[in-house]
């Protein structure tokens, strides 16, 4: 193998650590996937992504991680009050069922909020994404995205098969990811004060 096809693979495997673990994205992912279907889903993470571009250009581009660092506090708690936001909005909205789809424009918006207020992906991208896409360039970024796109396309793509053959699961689905974005909200609040 190449060296650019090692960096292009090592790019994979990083968007892999971003894109995969469970967190507070997946969580909203999958709610949107249970209230709006398919595409809803799919925004979702097309919106994270976006985020992810956002937050990578700032990074790499302006040296945001030594402007944000004396931040650190403030950043938890704007996450934490995002997190909280949507788990709130979630558990509202946990019985709305797929004929009652939010739109899809808000679907997008919805995964660009939370990746912009995710303090999760801002670190992300302020010790991992900093040290390893600064080293690694453009083909680096390149298998970072493709690994984020595999993803944003195929979990949601899972989650609705699953709904399909189970359409009462959307509102445990939508009920979890309401828990899962609350827990990761306390979590950041234990961040900013320990």
């Amino acid at each position: 193998m190449t060296s650019g096809g090692v960096v292009l693979l090592a790019g994979f495997a990083l968007g892999l650590t971003l894109a995969v673990p469970p967190g507070p994205m997946n969580g909203l992912i999958a709610a949107q996937t249970a209230r709006g279907g398919l595409s809803a889903g799919i925004l979702t993470g097309a919106g994270a992504m976006t985020a992810d571009l956002i937050l990578g250009g700032l990074v790499l581009g302006l040296g945001a991680a030594a402007v944000l660092a004396p931040y650190s506090r403030e950043i938890d708690l704007v996450g934490a009050a995002v997190l909280v936001l949507f788990a709130i909005r979630l558990f509202r909205r946990r019985q709305q069922s797929l004929t009652t789809p939010a739109g899809k424009g808000r679907a997008y918006l919805a995964g660009l909020a939370l990746g912009i207020g995710n303090p999760f992906q801002v670190l992300w991208w302020l010790t991992a994404g900093l040290a390893l896409v600064g080293s690694g360039g453009a083909l680096l970024l390149v298998g970072l995205f493709a690994a984020i796109t595999l993803w944003i396309l195929t979990f949601p793509l899972g989650l609705n098969g699953i709904l399909r053959r189970h359409p009462r699961a959307g509102e445990g689905l939508a009920m979890a990811s309401a828990l899962l974005l609350g827990a990761f909200a306390v979590v950041l609040l234990y961040l900013a004060f320990a």
